[in-house]
């Protein structure tokens, strides 16, 4: 499903800014101080739920300011497209072992929790001693699946197509520095 630069471009120059970096950075630092409460004293492993998750995580990591183990999952049902299928695809399980652990999930937002909802239950069938969802953004709908809430999120949406700071729009634009919703999406 691929797009035109073009394509791409004009989505940009089109869209409504919904938070700038300074808001992210802002509320990722609350959202960080969150998480140190939480789980500092736990020896948690954090996984980045990729692709979404990676640049939350990177700005997260450098504000935790605690020993942890970090490692990464790709788990989607996005695949490029808008909207997501039925299907989880599974591309890579991270290489640490979760027995026994208290495992931080970093993603970039949590929307209607379908993808999350499965990666909770397969950290907790392979021994995870407790599962935390951290997101950059939760929007804010009455679709969410039953089961599935954030622990830490740093800021609320609305509910329209969003891309910017990990998230996408048809692949293009996780590299956005703020976080833009698509006009008329």
């Amino acid at each position: 499903m691929g797009i035109s630069i073009e394509h791409a471009q004009q989505v940009m120059a089109e869209a409504d800014l919904l938070y700038s970096a300074a808001d992210i950075q802002q509320a990722l630092d609350v959202m960080a101080a969150e998480i140190i409460t939480a789980l500092a004293d736990k020896n948690p492993l954090l996984l980045c739920v990729m692709n979404g998750g990676v640049i939350t995580a990177g700005h997260l990591l450098t504000r935790l300011n605690f020993p942890l183990e970090q490692d990464y999952l790709h788990a989607t049902r996005y695949r490029g497209a808008t909207s997501g299928g039925k299907t989880i695809t599974w591309l890579h399980e991270p290489e640490t072992s979760l027995e026994g652990r208290h495992v931080l999930l970093v993603d970039d937002i949590l929307d209607e929790g379908y993808t999350l909802r499965e990666v909770v239950r397969w950290c907790r069938e392979r021994g995870a001693a407790g599962v935390y969802v951290a997101a950059l953004a939760e929007k804010n709908h009455d679709r969410r699946v039953e089961g599935i809430q954030c622990d830490f999120s740093a800021l609320q949406l609305v509910d329209r197509y969003v891309f910017g700071f990990g998230m996408d729009y048809k692949e293009y634009w996780r590299n956005a520095n703020g976080i833009y919703a698509v006009k008329g999406m």
